[in-house]
């Protein structure tokens, strides 16, 4: 069992943070440092570099970091195992995931709830990110597991594929487009409104314009709006078109509050891929849950 020093030092280490780890703690910042320094006077090294507001691992702090990474995981493992064999046997465990906001709103919630249902002694922390940011508090230690659209082709991150959705353009009732099929070269003379730069359903569009030689800055934008409900609130009032996730769209068209435009010459396919630091992979509870997910999806 990890003491709670050593539990205190491995989320300093991972978000490399004294002030995050304190707020994902729940415990104040100079009792962050307080066991940190017991754990520096108890193996008579330092274990941070500090400059200013921000910390790095020295080499000895990186040695335990790495050591107390591999304990966690046979520390799961082990409790696993006893609650295989004790009903008794229920250790609480956090887990912190991000995913991006189409896939935290329509995508991972009825996961999440089959999992902690089968596994309630498991405490899941969400963080709602566009794309880009998701991948960003992974490389930042924020998070262990993330879920994004695309792939962004970083070295030391692993890609897991998940599933697929289709992007639909759609219209609002109050349009005045009367056609429902269209060509990519007409988007030229139609306003639009998109989501915000990072967004993986904008870079799904973006690729695909590519593929015909045009460029969304010479397109007639006339609002970006960070988030899918925002983009989808808007359209649902307003006379431009829009690219929304079928996914976050489906009662409304159902309900014919919009309406959805084909394009014969656009193919816009989102990829949903798991995320994690390369050498993580095996780490659980993550594993565990990525598997469950792609089973879930799978039925």
């Amino acid at each position: 069992m990890l003491s709670h020093k050593h539990e205190i030092f491995l989320e300093v280490a991972r978000l490399l943070s004294f002030t995050k780890a304190s707020q994902t703690l729940f415990i104040s910042q100079s009792a962050v440092s307080k066991q940190v320094k017991a754990l520096e006077e108890h193996y008579k090294t330092g274990l941070f570099e500090r400059f200013g507001n921000s910390v790095a691992l020295t080499p000895a702090g990186r040695i335990l970091y790495n050591k107390l990474l591999q304990a966690k995981q046979l520390q799961h493992e082990l409790h696993q195992e006893i609650a295989s064999v004790s009903e008794n046997f229920s250790p609480r465990l956090h887990m912190v995931i991000g995913a991006s906001t189409t896939i935290s709103l329509y995508v991972i919630p009825p996961v999440v709830s089959a999992y902690l249902t089968r596994n309630p002694n498991i405490l899941l922390s969400l963080k709602n990110r566009n794309s880009e940011n998701i991948l960003k508090a992974l490389l930042d230690h924020e998070i262990d597991l993330g879920i994004i659209e695309g792939i962004h082709k970083v070295s030391n991150v692993t890609y897991t594929p998940l599933l697929t959705d289709d992007v639909v353009a759609v219209r609002s009732s109050r349009n005045p487009l009367k056609k429902n099929e269209l060509e990519a070269k007409d988007l030229y003379d139609i306003p639009l409104a998109l989501r915000e730069s990072g967004s993986g359903t904008l870079a799904v569009l973006e690729e695909a314009l590519a593929a015909r030689h045009i460029r969304i800055a010479d397109l007639p934008v006339r609002v970006r709006l960070g988030g899918t409900e925002a983009l989808k609130n808007f359209v649902r009032v307003d006379t431009c078109l829009a690219f929304l996730p079928r996914q976050a769209v489906v009662k409304e068209l159902a309900s014919g509050e919009l309406i959805e435009v084909k394009f014969r010459d656009l193919a816009l396919v989102r990829r949903f891929n798991f995320i994690q630091r390369k050498g993580t992979e095996n780490n659980l509870p993550y594993k565990d849950f990525v598997q469950f997910t792609k089973r879930y999806y799978s039925k």
